[in-house]
């Protein structure tokens, strides 16, 4: 399934990137890992180098065969520190130290390129609707979802594109996995700022046409959604990514309408409260979005 969340990938046939490809798992970590990691060689690399001087016995100033004063001598050497009251005193030590300066030096140089990497990666925060609804829309079938875009920034040059994916037997009986692009009434918006209401009309040229619950049950239909656009405020290229599958497919429903008594419209002077007014109303529309209610027969 294209969740947006990380997929579990298992290569068969190759032995994978390794350590080749370190930097971009790295990136792609969560902070708390790279942290954790980052204080872990930090202190391992240190306690290596403490063995190394008390291996030596090349520390003046400290007491015979103490391991912390070696461990924190370490520490000061690595982080160019050094308060005076100990140093090196024989060859060995002073070329333990020089060791220990140019790793700290490259170490500095990794860990801070690696946090700005990390802090200056564009991202996305867009909400999508928790199931997708096939309903009749100006007379036709359709099927329709909302995506939110969660800051107050616009989505510059905003293009949405809905792929379908479905279990199909070819000519030779061979079942394989199919991509179809769904056509949509409306792919780009020039800003997106509050909410979009995606459209495919089912027609007879649709790969949708004519499917039911259970069809698409059958076939393990996933439909993949990809949203990529320029952040106004970064002026860089982000993307966000989801995905239905068949069990969130709601037929014979439709998205609510109903307007948010919480957050009237209604004008104000005051730039901030205009920006909070439109969180609020931008918040409060996609909850409702979320709402379903029951097609009901036309009056007559």
């Amino acid at each position: 399934m294209f969740r947006s969340r990380k997929l579990q990938v298992e290569i068969i046939g190759t032995p994978g990137p390794g350590l080749r490809d370190v930097y971009h798992f790295l990136i792609g970590a969560s902070w708390w890992l790279v942290l954790g990691g980052v204080a872990f060689l930090f202190l391992f690399s240190n306690l290596l180098f403490a063995i190394g001087y008390l291996s030596t016995d090349g520390l003046a100033g400290a007491k015979p065969g103490s391991f912390w004063d070696a461990f924190f001598f370490s520490i000061q050497t690595m982080g160019t520190i050094g308060y005076g009251v100990m140093y090196p005193k024989n060859f060995f030590a002073n070329i333990l130290v020089t060791l220990e300066s140019i790793v700290g030096l490259l170490g500095l140089a990794l860990a801070t390129g690696l946090t700005f990497a990390k802090f200056s990666r564009p991202t996305a925060r867009l909400l999508f609707s928790r199931v997708a609804v096939i309903a009749p829309r100006d007379g036709v079938p359709t099927l329709m979802f909302r995506v939110a875009n969660e800051r107050v920034s616009h989505v510059v040059e905003a293009q949405l594109r809905v792929t379908l994916l479905r279990d199909e037997l070819t000519k030779e009986g061979e079942s394989i996995r199919k991509i179809h692009d769904l056509s949509l009434i409306r792919s780009q918006s020039p800003a997106f700022a509050l909410s979009w209401t995606v459209l495919h009309p089912i027609g007879p040229n649709s790969p949708l046409h004519g499917a039911t619950p259970k069809s698409l049950l059958e076939q393990e239909i996933e439909i993949v959604v990809s949203l990529t656009g320029i952040d106004e405020t970064l002026s860089q290229s982000i993307h966000a990514r989801h995905s239905y599958g068949a069990e969130e497919i709601v037929f014979s429903m439709r998205p609510s309408q109903s307007p948010s008594p919480k957050h009237p419209i209604r004008r104000t002077k005051s730039a901030s409260a205009c920006r909070k007014r439109v969180q609020a109303l931008r918040s409060e529309r996609f909850r409702c979005s979320d709402g379903l209610e029951p097609i009901l027969p036309a009056r007559s």
